[in-house]
């Protein structure tokens, strides 16, 4: 039998999470600031950001990089199904390519959904072909992205920074 895994590390109430979304339009927020809009002393944001990070609510914090039309890249969405007994093996090999951002499990028709990069949509289809014959995968189907209408993340159109 595995052993037992503990839940992922979440805030404890509505403060922590008025906090965290703070934190994601602008994590550099002084804690002063952050503290006169949500109505509470400075000291208190301060302490629930410090145990937030010490429990690992807070895992990091990343730099978001700036609009620059020369490095645009095309983004996909690529569904695949897979045999379930190979998804250790596929996920493994899918980690190795640079393009993919993230993968996810998910439900419904297929297994895993991926996020993809690349400066040119022809790098995508080689990725897509690539990925289509790895051993255990059995379809794909690829989503062109047209565009981001927000993203939590801070990237993508009318993001704060």
């Amino acid at each position: 039998m595995p052993p037992a895994t503990s839940p992922p590390p979440a805030p404890r109430d509505d403060l922590d999470r008025r906090i965290l979304g703070e934190l994601r339009r602008n994590a550099r927020e002084p804690a002063a600031t952050i503290a006169a809009r949500l109505g509470v002393a400075r000291s208190t944001v301060q302490d629930r950001i410090a145990r937030m990070e010490r429990d690992g609510v807070i895992a990091g914090y990343s730099v978001v990089l700036g609009h620059d039309p020369a490095g645009e890249t095309v983004q996909i969405l690529l569904l695949l199904e897979i045999r379930q007994q190979e998804t250790r093996r596929i996920v493994k090999r899918l980690e190795s390519y640079p393009e993919v951002s993230a993968c996810l499990s998910i439900n419904g028709e297929f297994d895993l959904m991926l996020t993809a990069e690349a400066p040119r949509i022809e790098d995508l289809d080689v990725l897509v072909d690539e990925i289509a014959v790895i051993p255990g995968v059995t379809r794909t189907k690829t989503l062109v992205v047209f565009g981001r209408r927000f993203d939590r993340r801070g990237r993508g159109i009318g993001a704060a920074g």
